[in-house]
């Protein structure tokens, strides 16, 4: 018999194929991937064409949404494409979403 936590897992992965299915990044616009552990959240901004990643940031939900926007705006990006991981949005991931947008992210 499967736990909860199992299914709670294969259903979020289901949902990151999803997604990813769709969502890609570029030089001019990176996906802006959101991964949510237990003690942090950790953020990257990937470019998918050439498969690097650009930016990094891991911490609170507010400070790493304001840090990797200040990383973005340094390296001249406005505009993110947003994965969420397969995570819901709400809660901890939102709070990020809110705290990039403030900072200047465009998503």
């Amino acid at each position: 018999m499967k736990h909860a936590a199992q299914d709670k897992r294969i259903k979020r992965i289901r949902r990151h194929h999803r997604v990813r299915s769709v969502v890609s990044g570029t030089a001019e616009r990176p996906r802006l991937s959101v991964y949510r552990s237990n003690m942090a959240i950790i953020a990257q901004l990937v470019d998918d064409v050439s498969g690097t990643t650009v930016a990094q940031s891991r911490g609170e939900a507010d400070k790493a949404g304001v840090d990797i926007a200040a990383q973005a705006t340094k390296k001249g990006i406005k505009v993110v494409v947003f994965d969420r991981g397969g995570f819901k949005y709400h809660g901890r991931v939102k709070a990020f979403a809110e705290a990039a947008r403030k900072a200047g992210l465009q998503f």
